[in-house]
């Protein structure tokens, strides 16, 4: 049995790519309002390494604004196929300038653009106005590289728990929990 989380959600997160499901790295990501309302939404998982689980987004959007307000948040990754699932809580930071600008270079062109067209959750008038926003930020950054928007980075999931459920006949899951205890980990098994 694996002793480190880390690894073994790497080993996990390898056989989901390598099975053919389509966008292995989506999971569900929860986080908490001021009155305590949780809000659940996917994201897409850029990096995992013994730091933590780093994802991307808009810092003024629902999640941002949230994030900045209670830094904790949960992550839940589901396979189907594989009848495996991931859950993984803790504490959240924001990723250095540099590694969210090193990330935001790898993106697409038109996403980039996108990621300066959009106010992310905000009440949006009509398509035709998100349109004209991302031929505005195409027309400012043509013929050079997109900068990435001051609104824009990466959030880092530091984690504290790490699930792992594996789906059996009759009920008879197996479910692994990893706590965090100083820098090591403590690994217990859960009734399904």
């Amino acid at each position: 049995m694996e002793k480190d989380p880390i690894k073994r959600f790497r080993t996990v997160f390898r056989r989901a790519q390598v099975s053919g499901i389509e966008l292995p790295e989506a999971a569900a990501l929860a986080t908490v309002s001021d009155d305590a309302q949780p809000s659940v939404r996917m994201v897409l998982l850029k990096h995992a390494d013994d730091k933590g689980f780093v994802f991307y987004t808009n810092l003024d959007s629902q999640k941002g604004r949230e994030l900045k307000r209670n830094p904790r948040a949960s992550l839940c990754f589901w396979w189907p196929a594989l009848q495996e699932q991931v859950r993984i809580e803790g504490s959240v930071e924001l990723v250095s300038t540099s590694e969210a600008d090193d990330y935001f270079a790898t993106r697409d062109r038109n996403s980039q653009l996108g990621a300066w067209a959009s106010q992310q959750s905000s009440e949006l008038p009509s398509l035709d106005e998100l349109r004209h926003a991302f031929d505005e930020a195409a027309k400012q950054y043509e013929k050079q590289l997109v900068p990435r928007p001051p609104h824009w980075s990466g959030y880092r999931l530091r984690p504290d728990r790490i699930e792992f459920w594996l789906g059996k006949p009759y009920r008879l899951h197996e479910r692994y929990l990893y706590s965090r205890e100083g820098d090591g980990w403590m690994m217990t098994m859960l009734y399904p």
